[in-house]
């Protein structure tokens, strides 16, 4: 299979992992060798109840029997999608209350920026530096890593950026600014937090000039970090939401939530101002609110607070520098890149998938599924620090 894998579709690096896979329930991934891999990452944060639950496989299976796409988004009244957007509605505060159903986090992301622009009639858009909100024109442009964008030039102009953090940029947020975004907490970066209530003054200058304040929760979103989402432990609330990933248990999808009044900016002058065929997609959708109900009617997000003690309890060794992040949003922090590398190979020898960021070189991602058992984790990190001994009695 690796061999097709290679000729005939179509790769984001060079030298890709190639785990040829055969099946995957629970917390494990089992390759065409029936050998089994414990899942640290869950898709990149996307499976967040793990593979094949069967809560969401079972709204798959039903909603499969009734219709799947039936018209462009927006235009039919389909009971996955409106009742997905009631109960977020419901678990959103105030005036967060409308979502826009679309097929990824990146077009979450254009909408978003599209809806700052609409809204407020200016064009500045301003972002940090060594964010990461998707890969689209729209959404590289507003990355802050040079590196990875240079060679797609020109890309939407007006964009500016900050530091993550750094209050004394904040002062570059004026009233020609239609729209700041930020990811809750930074991803690619390193899992970085804010700190020193820096997103309450970031939402107090957007208030003061007018700007909308858009939080990416793409990847903290839907329990990760104890909350629902983790502007949620900020005490904030943003202008624009945009979610994926962790939201369709394992299925494609993403979204924007905002208040009604600016929602309602997109169906008119003009019309049609941002428009998908397949955001909503019953199937999905139904997915979607499985996933919801079963994050919110159990107690998964106060677990994923414990689980984060275990591991940072388990996970202590003389290679490992610090762990940051929050929950089950965790990046390991070693010495060097080569470290890291080493580690994330090896492990996967051993039965164990880890990751990487991706600006961070030094980190080791661990974003299990929310439904992980605690001996699941003790078992994950025994293969972690026993590749890690076995590399310290190597040097």
């Amino acid at each position: 299979m690796n061999t097709d894998f290679l000729k005939y579709q179509a790769q984001t690096s060079p030298y890709p992992l190639g785990m040829e896979v055969s099946h995957a329930v629970g917390s494990y991934i089992y390759d065409t060798g029936s050998k089994k891999y414990l899942d640290f990452v869950a898709g990149v944060s996307a499976c967040a109840l793990g593979h094949q639950h069967p809560r969401v496989n079972q709204a798959i299976k039903d909603q499969l029997d009734k219709y799947s796409h039936v018209m462009v988004y927006g235009e039919y009244s389909q009971s996955p999608a409106v009742e997905y957007c009631k109960l977020l509605a419901s678990l959103l505060p105030a005036p967060l209350d409308k979502t826009y159903l679309v097929n990824s986090g990146t077009e979450a992301i254009e909408g978003a920026l599209k809806l700052a622009r609409r809204t407020t009639g200016r064009s500045q858009l301003i972002s940090c530096h060594n964010a990461y909100h998707g890969n689209t024109m729209g959404a590289m442009s507003v990355m802050g890593f040079e590196e990875r964008k240079q060679i797609f030039r020109p890309l939407i102009p007006d964009v500016d950026f900050i530091t993550f953090n750094n209050e004394d940029d904040l002062q570059k947020i004026t009233n020609k600014t239609a729209g700041i975004i930020l990811e809750t907490i930074q991803g690619g970066a390193g899992f970085i937090q804010p700190h020193n209530d820096f997103l309450k003054k970031v939402r107090q200058r957007c208030t003061e000039v007018g700007a909308m304040m858009i939080l990416d929760e793409i990847q903290p979103g839907f329990g990760r970090t104890g909350k629902l989402f983790g502007f949620q432990n900020y005490d904030v609330v943003p202008d624009i939401l945009v979610m994926g990933k962790g939201m369709g248990g394992g299925m494609p999808v993403g979204a924007f939530t905002a208040s009604s009044a600016m929602m309602e900016l997109l169906s008119h002058d003009p019309k049609l101002g941002h428009i998908t065929t397949f955001g909503g997609h019953p199937v999905i959708a139904s997915a979607c609110l499985a996933t919801l109900q079963e994050i919110t009617e159990t107690n998964l997000m106060a677990e994923a607070m414990e689980k984060e003690k275990l591991f940072r309890s388990l996970l202590v060794h003389p290679l490992i520098e610090e762990i940051r992040g929050k929950g089950l949003m965790l990046a390991v922090m070693t010495k060097s890149a080569d470290i890291t590398n080493e580690v994330i190979l090896k492990c996967q020898d051993k039965g164990l998938i880890l990751f990487w960021l991706l600006f961070e070189t030094c980190a080791i991602r661990i974003t299990p599924p929310l439904t992980i058992s605690e001996e699941e984790i003790r078992e994950g990190c025994s293969i972690i620090l026993q590749v890690m001994d076995e590399m310290m009695i190597k040097e």
